[in-house]
């Protein structure tokens, strides 16, 4: 795999994931409580033996800077890297990145000054464990010239994804961008021919994208070259590639989420709290999932309740009690809180006890989770100051909202606490 150049896409201004992605690239945004999004491909990628990274991205990109030149920094005896492609003027273009293939198109000029045997294109903002050796190794047994994974897919959620056809060859023969209606109906299949039971196969009628290409070079190339004006993937390479071009499927047999929606982001999290076989698994020793390593004390638990939960490094918390929740490095909870349902992101830097005394001499609120505070069905961004006697539990049941100048939103009934965001004593939500 030495010879394989990974091109990991890190998405635009991640309007899906907002407010998370108001101060942060969108594969910047923490996960599980220590990771981050782009450990998930920067990780599969070490574990697949592929070494050559690239991460492209044109928003809020210091931050993800920081946190890929602290974690991986290969050895000076191979030419691996990860580096971040952020948009910029070039000679060729003053644009910012129109799309996916967009994106690439305007890096090429670089990916090309390597001796690549292929392109591995991936997406920054799935959870997922894949061996991509495995991917490409079908990609050179078929002779393709693209090769796409694909998952079976349900109806419920089959408009949201790139779905295809394909011969008993593997071959795709029909491809839709994200079809609705009558398209959609058109697009069914018989998916025992991937290997479903004929139940899953009735469950699952659909073979989705999962956005993840191997391109021969040459190929990747005369596309991009050939049609300056399509700028996605999806929704014209791809399909327009689909009559002259040998494009394979692959067919993924584990766990994916796209997780580029609040409410995907937030159901993932919480469904690695279930035991003893969550969808998606961090404990795996042969594949693990790498991030930067923190000199962080281990948590301190004070006469807490805990219940299907995951705690980061570095928490302290007491007398409070916690159920179906991901807690992340330095969250600081006082007593008597109970947090539901809750995704809290932790904090960056500790606050000292005098610090905290000062604050609140001086009527500010501290970082944290302050005491008799009651949080369910929400997500605390990094370095939150939550005050005492708070209720974060969207009492009106409402599904949208934006209060930006009170420090919260709330996306599909979940209730959004800004980074850096001060929620004050008492307040009700």
């Amino acid at each position: 795999m030495k010879n394989v150049l990974a091109i990991i896409l890190g998405g635009g201004a991640g309007t899906r994931l907002y407010p998370l992605t108001k101060l942060r690239a969108k594969p910047a945004v923490p996960l599980a409580g220590k990771y981050r999004l782009i450990d998930i491909p920067v990780s599969n990628c070490i574990n697949s033996e592929i070494y050559k990274i690239y991460v492209l991205t044109q928003f809020n990109s210091a931050s993800l800077n920081r946190h890929l030149s602290r974690t991986y920094n290969f050895s000076g005896f191979n030419e691996g890297f990860v580096e971040v492609l952020a948009a910029q003027q070039t000679p060729q273009s003053s644009e910012w990145f129109q799309g996916t293939a967009d994106a690439v198109r305007q890096c090429l000029w670089l990916f090309k000054e390597w001796d690549i045997s292929e392109y591995l294109i991936l997406s920054g903002d799935h959870l997922y464990r894949m061996n991509y050796s495995e991917f490409i190794q079908r990609h050179r047994e078929t002779n393709a010239d693209i090769t796409i994974s694909v998952v079976p897919m349900d109806e419920k959620r089959a408009s949201d994804f790139g779905l295809m056809k394909m011969d008993r060859g593997g071959r795709i023969v029909n491809f839709s961008e994200k079809p609705k209606g009558e398209a959609l109906h058109q697009m069914r299949v018989d998916t025992t021919t991937l290997g479903l039971t004929p139940e899953e196969a009735r469950q699952s009628p659909y073979i989705a994208s999962m956005g993840i290409y191997v391109f021969q070079p040459e190929v990747l190339v005369e596309a991009l070259e050939a049609f300056p004006g399509q700028t996605d993937f999806g929704k014209e390479i791809i399909p327009a590639a689909a009559d002259t071009r040998n494009i394979q499927a692959y067919l993924f047999k584990g766990y994916w989420e796209d997780i580029g929606t609040i409410e995907a982001f937030y159901d993932a999290n919480l469904a690695l709290t279930e035991h003893p076989h969550p969808p998606f698994s961090f404990y795996d020793e042969k594949a693990p999932i790498y991030t930067r390593g923190r000199s962080l004390p281990p948590s301190k638990l004070l006469s807490c309740q805990i219940d299907n939960s995951i705690t980061g490094d570095g928490c302290i918390l007491q007398n409070c009690k916690i159920n179906h929740s991901v807690l992340g490095i330095r969250t600081r909870i006082d007593a008597g809180c109970t947090i539901q349902d809750a995704l809290i992101m932790g904090a960056d830097y500790y606050q000292s006890p005098e610090d905290r005394q000062r604050d609140l001499d001086f009527g500010k609120t501290p970082i944290g989770i302050g005491a008799n505070t009651t949080i369910r069905r929400a997500i605390i961004d990094k370095n939150a100051h939550i005050g005492r006697n708070v209720q974060l539990i969207n009492r009106d049941r409402i599904e949208e909202a934006s209060r930006e100048d009170q420090g919260f939103y709330i996306r599909s009934g979940i209730t959004v606490v800004l980074k850096h965001a001060t929620i004050p004593d008492g307040t009700v939500i």
